[in-house]
């Protein structure tokens, strides 16, 4: 499993800044309504820029219509898929399960995005119970920020002490951080929550679209050394 993702890649440059600075995935948003958002032969594009390198590319889903994924997962560009929006578990597990079409990767994952409200870990948690009593669970939750009618990438926190005992809701399924991280504050909540990955999008443009190379090699180069320094 990748440990730090750069999301919301748009075009080959931010992908290879993104690669050269150490990071091991990048978000590819096939949501219309995002600022950040890609076509299928762009990502195609920016997935054979990278192809030579061990980076996981991460296809971002909001709402989309199950043939609709399956559809793009087709083209070849994604070795993962992230369900952002109010998918019902029953999507999850249609894609979790490892009963797929022969053209999925043979290590595909799925993550599931959570929005992180007032409920807290208990509702995350209940989301995570509900998937696999569809039928299979993701492979790791993704939690965001939550914000009435946006869908990620808003640079809104998350409770970060609130979610420093996730795994006693979580068990072992892995915790991928996001919402509102930037190369300053990313270090401290690492600390905090101790997640087995960081996401982030806004926190390292220079405007919605456009990754600032600078901002994403310092954020990289904070990220490993907080990881680093959990394990040592």
């Amino acid at each position: 499993m990748f440990r730090i993702k750069i999301c919301g890649i748009t075009n080959v440059e931010d992908a290879i800044a993104a690669v050269n600075a150490g990071a091991d995935a990048i978000g590819l948003n096939f949501y219309e309504m995002s600022p950040r958002s890609t076509t299928v032969h762009r990502a195609h594009e920016i997935s054979q820029a990278i192809a030579d390198q061990p980076v996981d590319r991460v296809g971002v889903f909001v709402n989309s219509a199950a043939a609709s994924i399956e559809a793009i997962v087709k083209e070849g560009a994604l070795t993962s898929i992230q369900l952002h929006g109010d998918e019902p578990p029953e999507v999850v597990a249609h894609f979790a399960q490892p009963k797929r079409p022969q053209f999925f990767p043979f290590h595909f994952q799925v993550i599931r995005a959570r929005r992180m409200d007032d409920r807290g870990v208990a509702a995350i948690a209940a989301d995570l119970a509900a998937c696999r009593g569809a039928g299979w669970g993701p492979a790791s939750v993704l939690v965001d920020a939550a914000t009435p009618g946006r869908y990620g990438g808003t640079g809104e926190t998350v409770s970060w002490v609130g979610l420093a005992d996730y795994p006693r809701w979580l068990g072992s399924t892995p915790l991928i951080l996001a919402g509102g991280l930037t190369p300053d504050n990313v270090a401290e909540a690492i600390r905090i929550v101790r997640p087995a990955a960081v996401d982030v999008a806004s926190g390292v443009e220079s405007s919605p679209g456009k990754k600032d190379p600078h901002k994403v090699r310092d954020f990289v180069a904070a990220a490993q050394a907080a990881f680093e320094s959990l394990e040592s």
